[in-house]
This record gives C-alpha cells, sequence and structure tokens, in this order.
C-alpha cells in the first residue's frame, strides 16, 4: 500500500491501471489509487491462448510506464511480451528496462525497503508506510463482544512449518479468555481443521471461518487489541490496520526480510523459534501480558 500511494502522489494526473489476482480485487478498489483494475491469471506457459490473451493486453494498453513490484521471474517474463514492439517505460529487474533496480542486496532486504529503493531509483522518492483502512464495521454482525483478540493461525498449506500447532493456539485462546478477551478467529475454509480444533478446545472464542475478506480483516483489526498468528498475509493486514501484533516465526522464513510492520516503532513483536513445535503457550503468552498490560 505504501508503494501504490507514493505512485499515485508522483503521477496525480495519470490513468493508473493494476494488475492483481482476483482476490485482491475489493482491496485494490477500496484503495481509491486505481483508475481501473485488471486481473492477473497468471498464466502458464503452455496455457497459449491465455498468454497470448494477456500480450494483447499488455500490448494494447498504451502503457507509458510499467512498475513491477512483484519483481518476480513471472513479472519479468511479462516485459517480453511486448516483443517485437515498442516497450514502456519499466521499473524492476527485467533486463534491459529503463528504470532497472539494480540494488545487487535487494535480495537481503525487507519488503517494504526494497519497494522504497526501487522507487527512489525511478524518481519517487517518499513512500509512505503501509496503511489499510477497512470501512466501519457492526461487531454484532460477527457476534463479537468486545474487548477481542485477532488471531490468524493458518498459514500456507505447503508450508506447514510455519504454522504453530493448532493444540497451542487453542491453549493461547483459553488463557486469553480468562482475562475477559474475546479470541476470534479468522481463516479460510481451507484452515477448517485447525480453525475447528481451536474452537473446540476454546468454547467462548468466536470463529469467523470463511466469513472475512481483506477488508473484514483491517475493519476487526483495527478495533482489536491485539491481533496475534503465523507469518501469513492477515497479519501484514492487521499491522497495516492499526493492530497491536504479534507474530510467530519459524526457520522456514526471516522476519528481516518480510516481517509485517505497523504504524509505529513497536507496533509489531516478533516471536522466533526455529522449530515452531518447540514455542511454548507460556512464553507467547508472557509477550501479550507485557504488550496489553495484563496483570494476574
Amino acid at each position: 500500500m505504501g508503494p501504490f500511494a507514493a505512485i499515485r502522489a508522483a503521477h496525480p494526473d495519470a490513468h493508473i491501471t493494476v494488475l492483481t489476482t482476483r482476490p485482491y480485487v475489493d482491496l485494490m478498489k477500496a484503495s481509491g489509487f486505481f483508475d481501473s483494475i485488471a486481473i492477473d491469471r497468471r498464466p502458464k506457459l503452455i496455457q497459449v491462448r491465455e498468454v497470448l490473451a494477456l500480450r494483447r493486453f499488455l500490448r494494447n494498453g498504451n502503457f507509458d510506464r510499467v512498475y513491477d513490484l512483484q519483481t518476480s521471474d513471472r513479472t519479468g517474463f511479462y516485459y517480453k511480451l511486448f516483443w517485437p514492439g515498442p516497450k514502456p517505460e519499466w521499473s524492476g529487474i527485467a533486463r534491459g528496462c529503463s528504470h532497472p533496480h539494480a540494488n545487487p542486496e535487494s535480495s537481503n532486504m525487507h519488503t517494504i525497503d526494497r519497494h522504497a529503493d526501487q522507487l527512489a531509483d525511478a524518481g519517487i522518492k517518499d513512500v509512505p508506510a503501509p496503511y489499510i483502512s477497512g470501512p466501519d464495521i457492526d461487531l454484532d454482525r460477527f457476534g463479537i463482544r468486545s474487548p477481542f483478540v485477532l488471531i490468524c493461525p493458518g498459514g500456507a498449506p505447503h508450508r506447514p512449518a510455519k504454522r504453530w500447532p493448532a493444540e497451542r493456539f487453542g491453549l493461547l485462546a483459553k488463557k486469553l479468555a480468562d482475562y475477559r478477551l474475546t479470541p476470534v478467529l479468522i481463516g479460510t475454509d481451507s484452515e477448517a481443521d485447525v480453525l475447528n480444533r481451536i474452537d473446540q478446545m476454546c468454547p467462548k472464542a468466536r470463529n469467523l471461518m470463511g466469513r472475512t475478506g481483506f477488508l473484514d480483516i483491517a475493519s476487526l483489526a483495527a478495533r482489536s487489541v491485539l491481533a496475534i498468528g503465523n507469518d501469513t498475509g492477515p497479519m501484514h493486514i492487521a499491522a497495516a490496520a492499526g493492530a497491536p501484533s504479534v507474530v510467530l516465526f519459524s526457520r522456514e522464513s526471516d522476519p528481516k526480510r518480510c516481517a509485517p510492520r505497523g504504524h509505529a516503532p513497536n507496533a509489531v513483536s516478533i516471536i522466533r523459534e526455529s522449530d515452531l513445535r518447540e514455542l511454548t503457550v507460556n512464553r507467547v503468552m508472557d509477550v501479550i501480558r507485557e504488550r496489553l498490560d495484563l496483570t494476574d
């Protein structure tokens, strides 16, 4: 969101199109930074018809400049789709582009710092911190009682080592409930096993499985006293929405490169354990007690 705001401020009169995947459309609309939204179907090379459709979109868009904020091999390939015709100005790492991000340390930088460095190379010096504002939300709609703690116990299914065990989240939820804090669980239907296990262990928890889009998460986070979860996308949203946050990291990811960042220097607490199965509930609860100034 920081780069989006910076790009809009740098090009106040431009017609700006964002190319994104379908789950992010509502978030992009709500941001107010874009004039149009295009869906990236992320075609594989064997999907020739889809690749050609993407090529037509890019070539017919008459874009003056492209900011490739993903800077992946896939998006670098999109630059090649302009061949043999003229290419727009391009900020990214695609070979031959007009505004290359050539910092040799870029792969070791935090994503937010990398984006700011990339945009500086393209002439945009002021990149604000990430901020997401969700709409006003009626807690009664979700059956939530304040004060509440937002819990994000899921994560990428192909990276189970990034997940704290569901039973630990269940015990944590019970401890939070003892402090008269409502544990509010969020996640997708694919995370039903984790969410239902926590729900069973802590009847006072409120399970919102499958009921929260990205904007709902932002709205709930802004109203919560704390958000806690694994290294997963919803925790980035929670931090950007202003929630004091506790994020659990294993050796599978490096917080120096990808930890959520909030609105204040100490908004996000990181707890890291090489193997999350070794992370105790008491250790996590100690951090929460300190963050919320809880006393026994």
